[in-house]
């Protein structure tokens, strides 16, 4: 699976999902830190990508939407950056799941 990771969480996340055999960028990488949006947005569309993200625009904006990528919303408050991803890998099974039953919103609390 392709994931784009957002500005609001750490680059370790994309190597995380990339160490365990998906293909994951972080905006931070590949020159996209300061884009608004929908310039992530249209990116994530045009490269298959599953946007991971702190940012509940996101969210709001695929539940008023037909199509686009489908989004991770990761609603957990600021916390370190193990902290975090200690957090998130027990979850990261289930997320792919739903993910691959086409779901187009995963909220994980």
């Amino acid at each position: 699976m392709r994931f784009l990771v957002d500005a609001q969480l750490p680059p370790a996340l994309a190597r995380s999902l990339a160490e365990r055999g998906h293909t994951a960028e972080h905006v931070y990488d590949i020159g996209l830190h300061t884009a608004d949006d929908p310039v992530l947005w249209d990116y994530a569309v045009s490269a298959g990508a599953v946007i991971i993200t702190k940012d509940e625009d996101f969210a709001l904006r695929r539940t008023l939407m037909d199509a686009g990528p489908a989004i991770v919303w990761l609603r957990r408050g600021n916390t370190s950056r193990r902290e975090l991803l200690a957090w998130f890998e027990p979850l990261l099974p289930t997320v792919i799941d739903l993910l691959s039953r086409g779901e187009p919103l995963v909220e994980i609390v």
